[in-house]
């Protein structure tokens, strides 16, 4: 009996007799042979019919297979450099399992807007399965990363009684006779996790309300959002690179051939090395200046600040100590300047913007209660997170990753929305 294998597997079969289960991606004939390419869900090959080597039956089955027909093949492993993945199956059998109904997804050039309404079925060409897999990589990186320097996992609620940062629009919802909201962000759990188990951290998804249609929003996102008990200012940033160096150095190793697939230029991924370059937000505003940009200091940076200035670096870029005034009520405030907060934006190079945003958080009891009072925040709602300062505060970091970004970045993305699995949009939910 023929040993069960994958695509992935073939290299280990050359010479053997397999099987093989999966979907018709494409078909081509010459005469009597068929030529057809099945993919399994971890890589595509090309299996070989010849009618003079199979049963007619057999040859008949592979003539009326249809694209996305199910079907298990059955043949010979052979090593060949010119075909797909570098080996192909001289198929000897084959067992159709459904045949596909007509695909609407030919083999040609489509609208963003019909992809996205038949994603389900989008997500099962090899450039979205390439994208989904190193989504996956990625995932695992990050988890191996802040598992292995001490971190635990502690998943926040994703309803909450109010706002992380309150200058985002919320998703509201009802909660039996009160209201509550989807959470824009774990951060304030994380504060009080890490007083427990030191350094912690929580990865899910995040829903932010904001009415923008630009190529790095999504309404729904993921992000992962470590936090550290007795970290300041520059120990943060040293996480933070050293979690991207690992993140993107994963992906080069174990995703090679997605990269190749999505046309990934690999070298300037490969010079994404710790340390990386800083500049404050003085400097940058500085630059922009320099460079023709209208923008004074207080004002905030939008996509095309960000864009110019990562495109002076090779690896991604910090940019600190940001206004007080332009950032969340929690950071804490730079000890020699308090009209700027110990904080700091990480921008990815070649135009995807910021990845990451981190800070040091405000634990003296005195100053946070005065920022609850200037931004009126309810110390009914709020009180539980003053209290963190009441009983051993220390200080303390921590950032946000946000997830769809940092995969749009490294596979070279136009949209956030092929980042992950359904995007959701301002004028999109569905499917």
């Amino acid at each position: 009996m023929a040993e069960w294998t994958t695509v992935r597997q073939l290299a280990d079969h050359v010479g053997q007799d397999v099987r093989l289960r999966g979907w018709l991606y494409n078909k081509r004939s010459s005469g009597k042979i068929h030529f057809l390419q099945v993919r399994d869900g971890t890589g595509l090959v090309q299996c070989v019919v010849v009618k003079s080597n199979v049963s007619d039956e057999t040859f008949a089955a592979s003539d009326a297979l249809t694209q996305e027909s199910s079907l298990v093949v059955e043949g010979t492993v052979r090593q060949d450099a010119r075909a797909p993945g570098g080996y192909e199956i001289d198929v000897r059998h084959i067992e159709p399992v459904q045949l596909a109904h007509e695909y609407p997804i030919a083999l040609k050039e489509h609208g963003i807007d019909f992809l996205l309404d038949h994603r389900h079925l989008w997500i099962r060409v090899p450039r979205q399965r390439a994208i989904l897999r190193i989504r996956a990589e990625i995932e695992c990186a990050i988890q191996a990363f802040l598992d292995n320097n001490g971190f635990t996992r502690v998943d926040a609620p994703i309803l909450t009684p109010a706002s992380c940062e309150d200058t985002t629009e919320l998703f509201e919802t009802r909660y039996f006779d009160d209201t509550a909201y989807l959470t824009q962000s774990g951060q304030l759990y994380m504060e009080a996790a890490a007083m427990a188990l030191g350094k912690v951290y929580c990865f899910g998804p995040c829903f932010r309300a904001e009415k923008s249609k630009t190529r790095r929003h999504l309404i729904e996102f993921w992000m992962v959002e470590p936090e550290m008990a007795f970290v300041e200012h520059e120990e943060n940033l040293r996480v933070q690179e050293a979690l991207v160096e690992h993140v993107v150095q994963s992906v080069i190793d174990r995703c090679a051939p997605e990269l190749e697939l999505l046309g990934r230029d690999i070298a300037r991924l490969e010079r994404v090395r710790a340390p990386f370059a800083r500049m404050s937000y003085d400097d940058a505003i500085r630059w922009l200046r320099d460079h023709g940009f209208d923008i004074a200091w207080g004002d905030d940076f939008g996509s095309p600040h960000e864009t110019a200035l990562a495109e002076q670096f090779d690896t991604p870029v910090f940019i600190e100590r940001y206004p007080t005034k332009l950032k969340a009520f929690y950071m804490q405030p730079d000890p020699d300047r308090p009209e700027v907060v110990l904080c700091a934006d990480m921008l990815a190079p070649e135009g995807y913007g910021e990845i990451i945003g981190g800070s040091q958080r405000i634990h003296d009891y005195e100053l946070l209660k005065a920022r609850f009072e200037e931004h009126r925040l309810p110390e009914e709602t709020y009180g539980w997170y003053l209290d963190l300062r009441r009983y051993g505060s220390v200080p303390h970091s921590g950032f946000g990753l946000g997830l769809e970004r940092t995969i749009a970045w490294i596979c070279g993305l136009d949209h956030v929305r092929e980042a992950i699995l359904f995007p959701r949009m301002l004028y999109r939910m569905a499917p």
